[in-house]
């Protein structure tokens, strides 16, 4: 899943905002979302709004392919929006510190002794990832329950089992495992299930009519599956939503996201001082948000994936512009495609990508092991694109960093560097770093 102005200066950003609105260059961001869309490089809606107003939305690609029909993305498109669900759970945490049932700094073996360190972990460790609980979507065992229905004594028995990652409040280091445990903390306290929390706590207060949390999919009531592409799209696997729970079970679109995120901003859903609090960073963190810059402006948001639905959603408080994008499908980050529509809204220098062919491609191919890890990491080409698939879990698309020879995933927070000659790259992730050797062929 980033200024105050002075009061006199107020009307003046109005107009500006306003006058930014009406002169939205809409040709260059559709030839922006056409490219994608022709190239396969990605499927989804994006919805841009101004002062509370959608100004441009469009939508390319299709909903479902192959099951039942062809169905076309459209602006009622629901999406599984994956960690920018963390948002709404965060929310619902800080209304019910703001009724006094629940305190920041509440510590977790309140609720759930059992997990280790769990008298250190403060609920503010937990909304900004430095519980030190490790990430349980890293297991090497989650593929092989991850489309099964899991019930919380399940999912509290992997979680109590896991060992730190380190030491609660030491640094910061992103875990799913956090926002799992504040969805049952949450349900505990309220004596209702997740899923009611958020319609009573944020949907129904501001008026969301699409955003719900998430069963199996079902294309007859709007909602997308997803798909990866190799030559021709093919459908992804579906993640139980018992699982992420509060951490990524969340279904939506962008014009509602949109709204949900100016509700936060204008103190609709928690008090001005807890707002400011989610926007206080800490080794780069905020309460369940991201902080972003673009240029000399500065956004606020959250991104998300979950199976082959990528999301991102941004709000700029001084313009009192949100923008979202929500991905079925493709290999395109939905941050390039922010960056880019942000740019093209601000009348910003940006070029429109041509998406050229990796040169020398087959010198990144092989099968890749590390000493560290017990994975090994297989890099393939579809076309002329890069592709890393770890053992037991689903490929993703490799895009190139300024870096020679570097190549990312943004979504994951993963960067790697290859060094072709000695046949090897460098995994860096989460503030690690791993060596991975080509094995012989």
């Amino acid at each position: 899943m980033k200024k105050r102005i002075l009061l006199i200066a107020l009307f003046a950003i109005g107009s500006a905002a306003c006058s930014y609105a009406q002169t939205i260059n809409k040709p260059r961001l559709d030839s922006l979302l056409d490219v994608l869309s022709t190239s396969n490089k990605s499927m989804g809606t994006l919805a841009i709004s101004q002062n509370g107003k959608i100004v441009y939305q469009k939508s390319i690609g299709n909903a479902a392919i192959d099951s039942p029909a062809m169905i076309p993305n459209t602006a009622k498109t629901k999406y599984r929006i994956g960690s920018i669900s963390k948002m709404f759970t965060g929310v619902i945490v800080l209304q019910l510190v703001e009724e006094g049932k629940l305190s920041l700094e509440t510590t977790l073996d309140k609720y759930y002794p059992k997990v280790p360190n769990a008298a250190k972990i403060t609920v503010n460790m937990m909304l900004n990832h430095h519980s030190g609980l490790h990430n349980f979507t890293n297991d090497q065992a989650y593929t092989s329950y991850m489309l099964s229905p899991q019930t919380q004594e399940q999912m509290l028995a992997r979680i109590i089992s896991y060992p730190p990652d380190f030491e609660p409040g030491v640094k910061a280091q992103y875990s799913n495992t956090n926002f799992v445990l504040l969805s049952y903390m949450i349900e505990k306290i309220s004596n209702k299930t997740y899923a009611d929390l958020v319609k009573q706590r944020v949907t129904n207060k501001i008026g969301l009519k699409d955003t719900y949390y998430g069963v199996k999919t079902n294309t007859a009531s709007n909602e997308a599956l997803s798909y990866g592409y190799d030559g021709k799209w093919k459908k992804s696997s579906e993640t139980d939503m018992s699982i992420p729970t509060g951490a990524g079970a969340m279904v939506s679109t962008p014009a509602d996201l949109n709204k949900f995120i100016e509700a936060l901003f204008a103190g609709k859903l928690v008090k001005p001082a807890n707002l400011e609090l989610m926007k206080t960073l800490k080794d780069g963190f905020g309460l369940a948000m991201f902080q972003k810059q673009f240029k000399d402006r500065n956004s606020y948001g959250h991104n998300g994936g979950i199976d082959a639905f990528q999301s991102d959603l941004e709000y700029f408080p001084e313009q009192k512009l949100a923008v979202s994008y929500i991905a079925n499908g493709g290999v395109y980050d939905p941050s390039k495609v922010l960056e880019g529509v942000v740019s093209i809204y601000f009348n910003e220098q940006y070029t429109i990508p041509t998406f050229a062919e990796i040169k020398d491609i087959d010198k990144y191919i092989g099968v890749y092991a590390s000493k560290e890890l017990p994975i090994k990491i297989t890099i393939t080409k579809n076309g002329g694109e890069l592709y890393a698939q770890a053992t037991g879990q689903s490929a993703f698309p490799l895009s190139a960093a300024k870096a020679a020879y570097t190549f990312e995933f943004k979504t994951a927070g993963i960067m790697m560097e290859f060094r072709p000659e000695k046949k090897e790259f460098t995994l860096k992730q989460g503030g690690k770093e791993y060596v991975f050797l080509q094995e012989e062929k």
